[in-house]
């Protein structure tokens, strides 16, 4: 499907990767993965076709599409979100165009369709099925929706969105066009957990190959099947998903240390016959031929696989003192962003070393909720109060934002440092592999990765026993996720979090708080244990829910009536159950609708019918009113299923 043969790419006379070859065959599933700033997004867009390789070559299959998803997508264009992902609908709408003009065609010949005309509307209409031409406006706006783009948000102008509002959409564009080859970089990055579900359900079941890169373990292991792995600008290739790298790359690097002192053995018996018999001139070709291997043997050592040679963070967390046994209480805490009301009586609290994950859809309520928690804003009724000793660290999502970039790193650090802390301020730095001339660079000059650790640095000083974190492992590669990881379970204090990154919540919570939107403010719900027990639970209480008998109108009519007036809990589960008898009904009629619409469809592309000009005027004027009637059916079925959600 698509090639890269012997391909090497240098920046500024350092060489990123050299003679990286990567065949993506039909229906793979390979993970990119190093280090940041070994080049993954380089190789990624080489693939593209987006950057030449300096030496080598790339292979593209003909006919094959190719998509790409860049890490950061800012808007180009003045469209709304449902005119942009429409967009990726042109090539059918040119399809459905040159379709209508033959039908017109055929209409105007009223007594006899020429075979030929005939035929080529034959193959179009099969070409336009094939593409999924006639469900491709549900199968859009339903794409939409598992991202998080709902209705709410089709007519706003893309020049309003966030980056990560703005990255749905291109990756909404991507699934709906189905190249045949999809090169993701980063693509869960910007997700909430409920959107990351759904797009692993269609990636599943994605009918084309797919190159990611990703730092998420859980997504990796879950879809590749391959993974390709950048280091020591070289790119070696594993079966299996990423679990299954860690083993074979652990098993490689042991059978190339233990060859690599067998040839250490061997270089130094043959250099110790060159030193002893160099000057004699009987053993002088001998000597000779042994140089000679000795160079042979060195070479086959600069070829074994290494573990890369580079630093990794050395982060701890240190709290000042001990907290009271309370951390935090929030008593009917109220928020609202003018007219949208986030919580109206809000009632939390925290006890000491609780580590408690906040999980739920972007804009449900989370960062609300850890920036009340954190104390930076205050409710705007309601009480928070922090218990005894408690000295709080709050990490906020866009806190690499908040550095200055026209200060030093070791400038950026002193702002927010004691005068006690300043002399250690390069050893701390250097734990966050800033070294050297590196601490003098300007913050507008780092990486992503660079200021998240800088960040991270910042919020260490702190010596806080409340830590809040909104998004900490955004920006950081897996082994810095790691170490950040490990530091956190070996941390004294308390946790409040949120995060997207599933392994981490797992090695970190044991409390799960689900926040979802309601349609006056936003529900708080508690699981206790981790997320994998959380996802369990649900999954249970669907099952729970869709096993539950319906009662019958004769045993409705025999049961006795509790009281006369239902209370709240009841009236809220007959007004649900009456919504989801409206959904599923409108559930039939759709799948109903869309079936005749085949059919019609069917009827069109008999040869008999394409040559009746007035059977096929009656039947393109039938299909646009059951598109009109589909249209408005998924109008009301999205409108009762957002009801159904709050």
């Amino acid at each position: 499907m698509l090639r890269l043969e012997d391909a090497s790419k240098s920046f500024g006379g350092r060489a990123l990767f050299e003679g990286a070859s990567l065949h993506v065959r039909e229906d793979d599933r390979i993970g990119l993965v190093g280090r940041n700033g070994a080049g993954k997004t380089t190789l990624l867009r080489m693939l593209a076709g987006m950057d030449p390789p300096d030496s080598g070559a790339r292979v593209l299959r003909r006919g094959a599409r190719v998509g790409y998803l860049r890490q950061e997508v800012s808007a180009v264009s003045d469209r709304t979100v449902l005119a942009e992902a429409e967009t990726a609908l042109e090539p059918l709408r040119v399809l459905e165009r040159r379709m209508r003009a033959l039908e017109e065609e055929i209409a105007r010949e009223h007594e006899h369709v020429p075979d030929e005309l005939a035929s080529r509307y034959d193959e179009l209409r099969h070409e336009f099925e094939r593409s999924g031409g006639f469900s491709a406006d549900a199968e859009l706006r339903a794409t939409l929706v598992g991202l998080g783009l709902g209705a709410d948000k089709w007519e706003q102008p893309l020049a309003k969105l966030s980056g990560g509002w703005l990255m749905r959409v291109e990756l909404a564009k991507l699934l709906i066009a189905r190249p045949e080859v999809l090169l993701l970089d980063e693509p869960t990055n910007h997700l909430d957990l409920p959107s990351i579900r759904w797009f692993e359900g269609v990636l599943a079941g994605y009918p084309g190959s797919v190159v990611v890169v990703s730092h998420d373990r859980v997504f990796l292991d879950r879809h590749c099947n391959r993974i390709a792995e950048l280091s020591a600008s070289r790119l070696t290739s594993y079966k299996g998903n990423y679990t299954a790298y860690v083993a074979q790359k652990a098993l490689r690097l042991d059978e190339a240390e233990a060859r690599r002192r067998n040839l250490d053995r061997e270089i130094a018996e043959k250099q110790r016959f060159v030193t002893r018999f160099k000057a004699k001139a009987s053993k002088a070709s001998q000597a000779q031929s042994r140089v000679k291997q000795i160079e042979k043997l060195r070479a086959e050592q600069e070829l074994l696989p290494t573990e890369a040679n580079e630093r990794t963070m050395r982060v701890r967390f240190k709290t000042s003192l001990r907290s009271g046994e309370t951390v935090l209480r929030l008593e009917r805490a109220a928020k609202a962003y003018g007219d949208k009301v986030v919580y109206r009586a809000l009632d939390f609290e925290l006890r000491r070393a609780e580590r408690v994950a906040l999980v739920g859809p972007n804009g449900a309520g989370k960062s609300t909720l850890l920036r009340l928690a954190a104390g930076a804003f205050p409710p705007d009724s309601g009480a928070r109060e922090l218990g005894h000793n408690v000295r709080a660290g709050f990490y906020a999502q866009h806190q690499v934002d908040a550095l200055d970039p026209r200060r030093s790193v070791l400038r950026e650090l002193e702002e927010g440092a004691d005068i006690d802390d300043v002399p250690r301020l390069r050893g701390l730095l250097g734990a966050f592999l800033f070294s050297g001339d590196d601490v003098e660079k300007r913050v507008s000059v780092l990486s992503g990765g660079e200021k998240a650790r800088l960040a991270l640095a910042k919020l260490l000083l702190a010596k806080a026993n409340f830590l809040v974190l909104d998004e900490p492992t955004n920006h950081l590669d897996m082994e810095a996720r790691d170490v950040l990881t490990e530091a956190l379970v070996g941390y004294e204090g308390t946790l409040l979090f949120v995060s997207h990154d599933r392994r981490f919540i797992n090695a970190l919570a044991t409390r799960v708080v689900e926040v979802t939107p309601g349609e006056r403010e936003a529900n708080v719900r508690t699981y206790l244990g981790n997320y994998d027990f959380y996802e369990a639970t649900l999954a249970r209480e669907a099952t729970e829910r869709s096993a539950k008998p319906i009662a019958s109108p004769a045993a409705a009519k025999s049961k006795p009536a509790q009281s006369a007036k239902p209370g709240p809990d009841r009236a809220r589960d007959k007004g649900q159950r009456k919504l989801r008898e409206q959904a599923a009904s409108l559930e039939q009629r759709i799948e109903a609708a869309e079936a005749e619409l085949h059919r019609l469809d069917w009827l069109a592309a008999e040869p008999a019918t394409a040559r009746d000009g007035d059977r096929m005027r009656e039947l393109a004027l039938e299909r646009r009113k059951q598109q009109d009637a589909i249209a408005a059916l998924y109008t009301e079925w999205e409108s009762i299923t957002r009801q159904l959600e709050s």
